[in-house]
């Protein structure tokens, strides 16, 4: 038997050997989900479902999809989650699919900071601080009320 190595999480995911934690939707092209380290209520990942890096790289049906997922969905973390600004980030580095992050700014985010390099450090104490069976629940209601 040959062994493969897989680096790329999302080509893992969409083999189904390892799931998603906080699946919201599949479709054609994306697959909407929450961020499975980082226990935030509302931090969704829109990612490809076939292995590009690029924006550059949709093709016309990918990009049509892909700008009306963001739309719904900003929507429905505003109007479900009750999330008054969504932050967007995509970098064509990562080894993994084209992903873009919405990542909420709840209240208790605003002794970071508001600019982009408070972004890491809220993500730090969260994984660190706010990792706990509970905080995992209230991410969970999270991705059922995204599902509605």
């Amino acid at each position: 038997m040959e062994t493969v190595q897989v680096t790329c999480k999302g080509c893992l995911v969409e083999s189904g050997v390892v799931g998603a934690r906080g699946a919201i939707l599949k479709t054609r092209y994306f697959d909407i989900h929450q961020d499975c380290e980082t226990p935030i209520p509302g931090f969704l990942i829109i990612s490809t479902r076939r292995h590009i890096l690029s924006i550059a790289e949709f093709s016309e049906a990918e990009l049509e999809e892909f700008s009306r997922l963001v739309k719904v969905t900003v929507e429905g973390m505003k109007t479900a989650l009750g999330i008054k600004d969504v932050y967007l980030f995509q970098n064509e580095d990562s080894k993994h699919h084209f992903h873009l992050w919405l990542f909420p700014r709840l209240d208790w985010m605003n002794n970071f900071g508001k600019k982009i390099q408070s972004v890491r450090p809220i993500m730090d104490y969260a994984a660190k601080e706010m990792n706990t069976p509970a905080q995992w629940q209230e991410v969970d209601k999270a991705v059922q009320k995204m599902r509605l």
